[in-house]
C-alpha cells in the first residue's frame, strides 16, 4: 500500500468512529436518556441484563460504552457484580448489530433500481436530510433525529473510504501470505486481539475485516481466529476504565476480559476439535461484508449461551484475581465521574444516593429523640457518627451537582438537579439538629436534669409529631408522592402551634416554682430545634410540590396556602391538631 492508501485507511477509521460514535449519541438522546437508567434497573435477573445489555449496546453501538456503564454501577453500589456479569455478556453479544449497519454501506448499485439504493445515493441523502433536521429544526428532538442521521452518514462515508484504500490489497503478495499464515488459530486470535486493543472498538475491528473482505481473497479460516480475537481484544477499554475504581469496580472490569477469554477458549477448542476430526469445507468460502457480519453474530450468539452456566466461575475468578483491601470502607460515598457523560445515569445515581441521605436523616432524628428517654453513650456517638455522614453528602452530592449543571441536559432532568440542590441544605441541617437534640440529652444526663411530669408528656407529644413531620417528608421525597408531601406543611403548623403553646406552660411552670433556670434553657433548646426540623421537612415537601408543578417559588406557594388553607389542609390540620394534643 501507498502512504496515500495508508493515509486514506486511517482518515476512513476516523470517520467510521466519529459516525458510529455521533449516531449512538443521538439515539441516546432521542431515547430521552432513559436507556442507561434502565440498565440497572431491569438488570435483576440473568436473563433480563443479557437482555437489555444486547438492546442498550445495539443502540448505543459500543460494548466497551455499555460495559463501562456496568463497571460504573458496580463501582458506585447501585448493581451487584452478579448482575453486571449478565449486562457485560449481553454487550458482546449486541456489538454484532453494527456489522449489520455496516453491510448497507456495500449495497451495489450499477443500474435499475438498486442504483437509487446505491450506497453513495443512500450517504448523500441521509447526509441532506441530517443537516435540514439540525439547521431547521426548532424542537431538541429534531435536532437530535439530525444528529442521527448524520452520524450514519459519516459511518457509511468511512467504511467507502476504508473500502477504497484496501482495495489494492488483492494484488499485493504480502496480504496473501499475512493470510495464510492467519489460518493459525492461536496466531489469528492473538493478532485480533492486539488490532482491537490498539483500535479500542471492536466495531471499527470488525469493521475494517469487512473493508479487507473485498479484496476477494480472505477465506472463512482466516476471518474467524482475527473475529475471536476481536472479541478479547474489545476488553482493552473496559479495563482501562476502572483505573481509580474501588474493588468491586475493578473487578467487573475485568469481566469482559475473563468471560471472552473463557467463551473463546471454549468455542474456538470445539470447533477447531470438530474441524480436525469432519474436515469442514466451508472453511476454504472467501468472505464478504454480510458473510463476515453473519459469522460475527453466530459466534457471538454462540459464546453468550456457553457463558451462561459459567457466570458463577467467572465471578469467583474475578473476586479471587482482585481481593478487597483492609482499608476500604463500605461507607464511602462515592459518584462515578464517568456517569458526568451521560446525565440521565449521573442524576438517577444523585436521586439514589441522596435517598440514602433522607433516611440517614430521618434515623438521626429517631435516634437523638430515643435519647431523651434512655441516654447511653453509645447511642450519642452513633447520632454523632450520622451527623458527620451528614456533612459529608452534602459535600460529595453538592460538588457533583454542581460539576452536572453544565452539561447539556433535557428541561426533566435540570428539575432535578435544581430539587436535589435545594434539598441537600434541608437534610443536612437536620442531621445538624438532631446532634443538637443529642447533646441536650447529654446534658440532661450529666448534670441529673429531669423535667416535671407535665413537660415530660409534653417533650414526649411533641417528640411523636417531629418523628412523624421527618417520615412523612423522607417518604414523599424518597417515592416522589405528593399526597404525601402535602400533609406535611399542616403538621409543621401543628408543630410550630405546640412549640409556642409550650414555652407558655414552661413560662407558667418556672414562676410556680415547679421548672428551674436550667430546665429551662435546655427545654427551650429543644423546642428550637424541635421547630426547625419541622421548617426543614416543610422546605423538603414545598420543594417536591413546586417543582412537580413546573414552579418554583415556596414563598408563594406558602404564603398561598395559608392565606387560602383548601378543604384538605384544613382536614389535615384539625387530624394532627387532634392526634398531637397536649
Amino acid at each position: 500500500m501507498s502512504i496515500s492508501q495508508v493515509i486514506s485507511l486511517l482518515s476512513g477509521v476516523a470517520l467510521f468512529l466519529f459516525g458510529m460514535s455521533l449516531m449512538g449519541e443521538g439515539l441516546k438522546q432521542v431515547s430521552g436518556n432513559k436507556l442507561e437508567p434502565l440498565l440497572f434497573k431491569v438488570s435483576g435477573t440473568q436473563l433480563k441484563g443479557i437482555l437489555f445489555g444486547t438492546g442498550v449496546t445495539a443502540v448505543i453501538q459500543s460494548s466497551c460504552a455499555t460495559s463501562v456503564m456496568a463497571v460504573g454501577f458496580v463501582n458506585s453500589g447501585i448493581m451487584k457484580l452478579r448482575q453486571a456479569i449478565s449486562v457485560i455478556l449481553g454487550s458482546i453479544l449486541g456489538t454484532s448489530i453494527t456489522g449489520w449497519v455496516i453491510c448497507l454501506s456495500y449495497i451495489d448499485g450499477t443500474s435499475g433500481i438498486s442504483s437509487i439504493l446505491s450506497t453513495a445515493t443512500l450517504t448523500g441523502t441521509v447526509a441532506v436530510i441530517g443537516i435540514l433536521f439540525r439547521m431547521f429544526s426548532k424542537k431538541q428532538s429534531g435536532i437530535f433525529i439530525g444528529n442521527i442521521l448524520m452520524g450514519f452518514s459519516v459511518l457509511m462515508f468511512g467504511m467507502s473510504t476504508m473500502s477504497g484504500a484496501v482495495s489494492a490489497l488483492r494484488e499485493a503478495p504480502w496480504f496473501l501470505e499475512l493470510l495464510t499464515e492467519l489460518k493459525h488459530p492461536v496466531l489469528g486470535i492473538l493478532v485480533g486481539t492486539l488490532f482491537t486493543a490498539l483500535l479500542q472498538s471492536a466495531s471499527a475491528a470488525v469493521g475494517i475485516l469487512q473493508a479487507l473482505s473485498l479484496s476477494g481473497v480472505m477465506p472463512l479460516e482466516s476471518a474467524l481466529p482475527l473475529l475471536l480475537g476481536v472479541t478479547i481484544g474489545a476488553s482493552a477499554p473496559v479495563l482501562l476504565s476502572a483505573l481509580g475504581a474501588k474493588t468491586e469496580g475493578k473487578r467487573a472490569a475485568w469481566v469482559y476480559l475473563i468471560a471472552s477469554i473463557i467463551g473463546v477458549v471454549i468455542l474456538a477448542s470445539v470447533f477447531y476439535l470438530a474441524n480436525a476430526i469432519f474436515h469442514f469445507g466451508f472453511m476454504t468460502l472467501l468472505m464478504t461484508p454480510i458473510s463476515m457480519a453473519v459469522v460475527n453474530t453466530v459466534f457471538r450468539f454462540a459464546m453468550t449461551i456457553i457463558l451462561i452456566p459459567f457466570t458463577g466461575l467467572i465471578e469467583k475468578i474475578v473476586t479471587w484475581m482482585v481481593p478487597k483491601k483492609k482499608d476500604e470502607s463500605e461507607l464511602d460515598i462515592h459518584l462515578e465521574e464517568r456517569f458526568l457523560a451521560h446525565p440521565s445515569l449521573a442524576i438517577e445515581q444523585c436521586r439514589l444516593t441522596i435517598n440514602d441521605m433522607a433516611k440517614l436523616a430521618q434515623n438521626s432524628i429517631d435516634a437523638s429523640l430515643a435519647l431523651l428517654g434512655n441516654y447511653s453513650e453509645k447511642a450519642y456517638e452513633r447520632v454523632l457518627d450520622m451527623e458527620a455522614k451528614g456533612d459529608q453528602y452534602e459535600d460529595v452530592l453538592g460538588t457533583y451537582l454542581a460539576k452536572l449543571t453544565g452539561k447539556n441536559m433535557t428541561p426533566q432532568l435540570s428539575r432535578e438537579v435544581t430539587k436535589y440542590l435545594h434539598v441537600l441544605s434541608d437534610f443536612e441541617r437536620i442531621t445538624d439538629h438532631a446532634r443538637n437534640i443529642a447533646e441536650s440529652a447529654q446534658e440532661c444526663n450529666e448534670k441529673h436534669v429531669t423535667f416535671s411530669e407535665k413537660g415530660q408528656h409534653e417533650l414526649h407529644v411533641i417528640s411523636d409529631a417531629v418523628a412523624e413531620v421527618i417520615r412523612l417528608a423522607v417518604e414523599s421525597f424518597t417515592t416522589e408522592d405528593l399526597d404525601i408531601a402535602r400533609k406535611v406543611e399542616p403538621l409543621e403548623q401543628v408543630i410550630d402551634d405546640l412549640c409556642d403553646e409550650m414555652k407558655f406552660h414552661h413560662v407558667e411552670r418556672l414562676q410556680a416554682g415547679n421548672c428551674t433556670i436550667l430546665q429551662g434553657f435546655i427545654f427551650n433548646d429543644l423546642l428550637i430545634n424541635f421547630e426547625r426540623v419541622s421548617d426543614h421537612c416543610s422546605n423538603v415537601a414545598v420543594a417536591l410540590i413546586e417543582l412537580n408543578a413546573g414552579d418554583f417559588d415556596t414563598h408563594e406557594y406558602l404564603d398561598h396556602l395559608k392565606e387560602k388553607r383548601s378543604e384538605e389542609f384544613n382536614k389535615e390540620l384539625a387530624g394532627f391538631e387532634t392526634r398531637f394534643s397536649i
